[in-house]
């Protein structure tokens, strides 16, 4: 079988410890804000000449957090609450062959003054902080948007589900250019799809806290935001 060796030539600073908490698709919670750094090797800005043309970006990288051995043809989406399965290459599961993902982001500017220059700074990404990128293109409007397409079985995007509610204290911890992200990324429910335990205390990281909530019919109460 033939295989391919390739670099990851940046990784993502993103608010995400972890997986948990990660918008489940790009471009679902537009106020999250990511930079990407890249390696030493390709961190050139003539490998950046003409990108600022372009609003949107595709990232393509690697599901470095749910990577396994081996693969199977069916998965669990969910976006069906996880008891139905079908066709790995029917859905976006990070289970696959080659554990890629491929993420549509807004591109806001181009930082040349940091010491880690050029980086990009970002919004709309679904990628855990650290995250290997392997590619970056830019988005062709005129290619890539079909107002044709099929949506299969996820036709239409995820609303915000949950009312969030956090106690001004708690919320005062959180920097304030992260508190618009972090009041949507909890109203789209974070918990996996098949939980709903009213008395359950879910947590993750976010932007160096730890974020506590709990969910109780439509209603998301976040508990408690501490030091990471």
């Amino acid at each position: 079988m033939e295989t391919y060796q390739m670099s990851v030539i940046a990784r993502i600073q993103s608010p995400f410890a972890g997986k948990f908490g990660v918008p489940r698709q790009s471009g679902l919670v537009n106020e999250l804000q990511a930079r990407i750094v890249f390696e030493p090797p390709y961190r050139n800005p003539d490998a950046l000449r003409g990108l600022d043309g372009f609003s949107h970006l595709w990232l393509v990288w690697v599901f470095d957090r749910s990577a396994r051995p081996g693969w199977s043809p069916t998965v669990r989406p969910p976006r069906l609450g996880g008891n139905r399965r079908l066709g790995v290459f029917a859905t976006r599961s990070p289970f696959r062959p080659n554990p890629i993902g491929l993420s549509s982001v807004i591109l806001e500017r181009i930082d040349y003054g940091a010491p880690d220059a050029p980086a990009l700074c970002v919004r709309g990404a679904d990628l855990a902080d650290n995250t290997p990128i392997l590619d970056i293109k830019p988005y062709l409007p005129y290619t890539d948007c079909h107002a044709d397409a099929l949506g299969g079985f996820a036709p239409e995007p995820p609303k915000a589900a949950l009312s969030v509610e956090i106690p001004p204290r708690l919320l005062g911890r959180v920097p304030e250019a992260q508190r618009a992200a972090l009041i949507a990324v909890l109203s789209h429910d974070p918990r996996p799809r098949y939980q709903d335990d009213p008395e359950r205390v879910y947590g993750f990281g976010f932007a160096g806290l730890e974020v506590r909530f709990t969910v109780s019919g439509g209603k998301l109460t976040v508990t408690e935001i501490a030091g990471a």
